[in-house]
């Protein structure tokens, strides 16, 4: 489909046990209702035709013979449905002797039978009583008038989608120790289709739903699951009909238990593709080693995509989850940090302090990495240093945040320094241009170098992932330092781990200051503030939500996402939260600022790593600073034409 999406759906018939033409009419509902809602892959459970519990009754010529015409029947069925591959169970005879097979048919054509190749003998599963394990090796057999391949190592590739290939396996053989789905997902299977019969006990569903979720994640690939449910035997097991579908470790949708329930996920395969471009330790292979592919062709056509994008995708929406994200990355830069001050033998540390969020988090790191070394807090040295545009509020946060961690705290006003300095360089002082912001930026970094030159100490660097992302950052001003803890860390999560610090340290005068902190604009202020001393100057108005640019930037960097994909993407996430020319306008500056704000980025401090993504120059990014932002721009002025003139 259209970005690479496609359709998928698990689905669990209700059947008669050994009622072929009963259950080919219950599959045939539910194709129609597949091909409804544009379904490009459906997957039924093993020996859906027939019913998984037939027992000896497999071993009837009528029925082995009518499972056979049912699925003549339903192939001819899929001839009304374009462009949807559909898997579904039997037994098939092959030289006198009984597999379990999941057979592929598109539109009209039988494709390919996949034999199950592991059969359980154990506990209340005896498969092999009647059928034989299946075959790599392809062999051609004969159904009706099709002429067709069989055999374990198949592949089902789409002619004009080609990220959509197709690996088939029928439910043990993921149980086992070497599951066909690696061979496949190695010669090229990015989804994986299961007909599977698994029967419900205490405690399985759990099991099950890792097993699948794991599975996908190993192999990079999406994951069908499809189980026998309602109307199976239940002489000694029941079965709960427990679909599920997975994509590289996330579960996308699973059926609740017993609830007859049939469940559609649209799989990203183009996010699957570039994820294991990007893996090296995902090989491909190199030769054939008897695989076949069988080709067939889908409907290429825009969904209406049916898929949970987070809007903060670095914040988990889970307030456990987001506690527990919030220790782990605290403890990153806590040891980071310690580390470095045992190397270095420093006993010492300088940090600019404003009020805002992002020095408030350097402030909190760095405390805690001295209470990791057995260092006195005292030896912290804080220093604030107001100019043109400093607020009452921010200044007296700064003051009482390094009162109540115990640090040192040096006020340095540098007015009169910048003001010379203007003078030196024959600059306006009433021109509020880059060279007026910049030189109080570049002279606060300067006196926090040369305190630490005076101290044996270190600068902590207070920038974080999205403003690097962005190039807001004054180039040899706050862009320097000797350490920066929060170059990996967006925006949107600097808010929470400061949050969380409030929320666990346990100190209610500390714990309210944060919560101001939190509560203030985010802000430079190398501005004059505004009339009544609040803040004038407002960076995302000026560069755009931050929540925005931290969406563009985890897609495109995590997953390289193009600029159309990622309007789409974004425009889906946050639907009722932002016109689309909104959207536009800060994707465009998005690309634009990151393409020519490299340089920055090429010659960043020392920082720790965090999460998945990155942009430190000497680990997940490697870009030249010159790049150009050509094609992706192009890409955006195509969109524009086509939904704004």
């Amino acid at each position: 489909m259209k970005h690479g999406f496609i359709r998928a759906a698990a689905m669990t018939p209700l059947i008669r046990v050994a009622d072929c033409t009963y259950n080919t009419e219950r599959i045939k509902e539910l194709m129609l209702s597949a091909a409804e809602r544009n379904v490009s892959l459906a997957v039924f459970p093993e020996m859906c035709i027939t019913g998984y519990t037939c027992g000896d009754l497999f071993l009837q010529e009528t029925l082995i013979r009518q499972a056979e015409e049912s699925l003549l029947e339903l192939v001819r069925e899929s001839e009304k449905y374009e462009g949807m591959l559909v898997f579904a169970g039997l037994p098939f005879e092959y030289n006198c002797k009984l597999y379990n097979v999941a057979a592929a048919f598109c539109e009209g054509r039988l494709l390919g039978l996949v034999p199950k190749k592991c059969l359980p003998n154990y506990g209340e599963f005896y498969e092999r009583r009647q059928f034989t394990p299946g075959f790599d090796e392809c062999v051609t057999v004969h159904v009706g008038d099709f002429e067709v391949p069989m055999g374990a190592k198949l592949l089902f590739a789409c002619e004009n989608m080609t990220q959509f290939v197709v690996g088939a396996e029928i439910c043990e053989d993921l149980w086992t120790v070497q599951p066909p789905s690696i061979g496949l997902a190695v010669h090229g299977a990015t989804v994986i289709a299961n007909c599977s019969a698994s029967n419900e006990t205490i405690g399985k569903r759990r099991y099950r739903t890792e097993l699948v979720s794991g599975q996908s994640a190993r192999l990079v690939a999406g994951y069908v699951y499809a189980s026998s449910g309602e109307g199976e035997s239940t002489q000694d097991i029941v079965f709960g009909g427990h679909n599920i579908i997975c994509e590289n470790g996330s579960v996308l949708g699973q059926a609740e238990l017993f609830s007859g329930e049939q469940i559609y996920a649209d799989l990203d395969l183009d996010r699957l593709k570039s994820e294991r471009r990007r893996m090296t330790t995902f090989v491909s292979a190199e030769e054939n080693d008897g695989y076949t592919t069988v080709y067939f062709r889908t409907k290429i056509k825009e969904l209406d995509l049916q898929r949970y994008y987070d809007r903060t995708p670095f914040v988990p929406q889970d307030e456990k989850e987001r506690n527990e994200r919030c220790e782990e990355i605290l403890n990153i830069q806590t040891f980071g940090l310690k580390k470095r001050l045992v190397h270095t033998g420093c006993r010492s540390a300088v940090a600019g302090i404003s009020g805002g969020l992002d020095s408030t988090l350097a402030l909190l790191v760095t405390v805690r990495a001295f209470d990791a070394c057995g260092l006195d807090r005292s030896l912290i040295t804080c220093v604030t240093m107001p100019c043109f545009g400093t607020t009452d509020r921010t200044y007296n946060n700064a003051v009482e945040l390094t009162a109540q961690l115990g640090c040192t705290l040096r006020e340095i006003p540098i007015e009169k320094a910048v003001r010379q300095h203007f003078k030196d360089i024959c600059h306006d002082e009433n021109v509020h241009d880059v060279t007026y912001e910049n030189g109080q930026a570049r002279e606060r970094t300067q006196i926090l170098m040369d305190i630490a030159n005076q101290t044996g100490g270190m600068v902590i660097g207070t920038g974080d992932m999205s403003e690097l992302a962005l190039g807001w950052a004054t180039y040899n001003g706050d862009h320097m330092s000797m350490y920066g803890v929060n170059s990996s860390v967006p925006k949107t999560l600097v808010r929470h781990l400061v949050r969380y610090y409030a929320d666990t340290c346990g100190e209610t005068e500390l714990a309210e200051v944060l919560l101001d902190i939190l509560d203030t604009p985010v802000s430079p202020e190398l501005l004059p503030p505004e009339k009544d001393g609040t803040i004038a100057q407002r960076t995302e108005d000026l560069v755009g939500p931050y929540e925005l640019h931290d969406f563009f930037m985890y897609h495109m960097l995590r997953f390289g996402v193009r600029p159309e994909k990622l309007y789409r993407l974004a425009r889906h996430a946050f639907e009722g939260a932002y016109e689309d020319e909104v959207i536009y306008k800060w994707l465009k500056t998005f690309i634009r600022r990151f393409f020519s704000q490299q340089f920055k980025r090429s010659c960043l401090p020392d920082g720790p790593k965090v999460g998945s993504v990155a942009v430190s120059p000497r680990g997940d990014l490697r870009m030249p600073s010159d790049a150009s932002a050509a094609l992706w721009l192009d890409e955006l002025e195509k969109i524009k034409n086509k939904n704004f003139n």
